[in-house]
């Protein structure tokens, strides 16, 4: 029997990068990590990928929403469908645009509606009311990041990188009684990752990614492009701060007569560039830097980060974590802190002026909802999907 107030809550992720959904399973209170559910990636196809690129930068009620909404909600309905046991289901939709001082933020994707399909309660819009009160709405995952650090036994303090379309950094003190207390987190976004990189390739060759980062190894980094685009405010601003995927087009702009291969290795060596930038905000030293997101399949990126820290720079799975999987895990997480009216953002993630508890609950049917655990072992390998294999540049957001 689960004690009261334990769930097992299905969390799902579609990211900048635009390369599919994540869903995982976890069982949690909203404070500890108890267990790891199954998991599953639906990769979009190149004319879904194409109708929601189409829409990147519109607001709702804008030319090509609907068309993506349409996009997103099917293929996570899709995917979801094929789960069974959740108690609830974290929906963060699809960043379409992020003005947090000026329009606000965008997820498209209808919570309610995939909570009236799938028969689960659903919490959506985690952004918002963190916007609202003067928030950044971004990044989402620290108390997440939080959890694991606890989870995994860390006694000093760490931080987990994010290489998604955007980077992002948590510095977490794993001393510290609880994520919402105050110095615990410092979250905020670094930089471009692999949005630009993926531009690129798509742009220039036809391609999704830099596979492996092969083509940016054969490349030289532009220094003074780098150098230029280190020079950007934002690197000097204080933390919390979060970006728009496009939020640095000037970057892209500036390699526009490089090679493919310099362009790609400039791009990714900016991309490292800047997290080294972000980590002169730490309150303290990491003793490790834990790489998550599909940043951390391409060796040439995670080799430029090597040579920016003293620390050992390593891949969520050398303690046990799923790089694949954090970010859909951290919205099943985040949606049980929502049902539980704890805090999903705070000062030190967000700039928010107090903690905030943000995201939007829409329930089925009382005839529809599935409250069922998952049944174990056998019933995890059952539902696990079949996936294909994650390149360099396919990273969860």
């Amino acid at each position: 029997m689960r004690k009261e107030g334990v769930l097992w809550a299905l969390g799902a992720m579609s990211g900048t990068s635009l390369d599919g959904v994540d869903a995982a399973m976890l069982q949690t209170d909203g404070h500890q990590i108890l267990a790891f559910g199954p998991h599953a990636y639906r990769p979009y196809t190149d004319a879904e990928r194409s109708t929601i690129r189409a829409a990147l930068g519109q607001w709702p009620g804008d030319p090509a929403v609907a068309a993506a909404a349409e996009v997103v909600e099917t293929a996570h309905a899709e995917l979801l469908s094929r789960f069974e046991g959740a108690d609830v289901l974290g929906f963060h939709g699809q960043t379409l645009a992020h003005d947090p001082a000026g329009r606000g933020t965008h997820q498209c994707g209808n919570g309610a509606l995939l909570s009236e399909i799938l028969g689960v309660t659903t919490v959506w819009d985690f952004r918002s009311s963190d916007v609202a009160l003067g928030g950044q709405g971004a990044p989402l995952a620290p108390f997440f990041h939080y959890a694991c650090a606890r989870h995994i036994g860390a006694t000093a303090p760490i931080a987990f990188l994010n290489l998604g379309g955007v980077g992002n950094l948590t510095w977490v003190d794993p001393t510290a009684p609880g994520p919402d207390t105050p110095g615990a987190l410092l979250a905020f976004d670094t930089g471009p990752a692999n949005a630009p990189i993926n531009d690129l390739m798509h742009t220039r060759l036809g391609l999704a990614q830099d596979e492996a980062g092969a083509l940016a190894n054969k490349g030289i980094a532009d220094d003074a492009i780098i150098t230029a685009f280190l020079a950007s405010s934002y690197f000097s601003k204080t933390p919390p701060k979060s970006l728009d995927r496009n939020d640095f087009a000037s970057l892209s702009a500036a390699v526009a007569n490089l090679s493919d291969a310099d362009a790609a290795a400039t791009l990714t060596a900016a991309a490292a560039a800047a997290v080294a930038a972000g980590a002169r905000h730490f309150p303290a030293p990491i003793t490790r830097l834990l790489v998550t997101g599909g940043g951390r399949h391409n060796p040439t990126l995670m080799a430029e980060l090597a040579l920016r820290f003293a620390c050992p720079v390593e891949p969520v799975e050398s303690v046990g974590l799923n790089g694949d999987m954090l970010e859909a895990q951290a919205f099943a997480y985040l949606a049980v802190r929502v049902l539980a009216k704890l805090p999903t953002s705070a000062p030190g993630t967000t700039g928010v002026p107090a903690f905030v508890g943000g995201g939007q609950v829409s329930r089925p049917p009382l005839s529809q909802t599935s409250v069922t655990p998952p049944g174990g072992p056998a019933a995890l390998t059952a539902y696990k999907l079949p996936e294909p294999p994650r390149s360099a540049q396919t990273p969860p957001s």
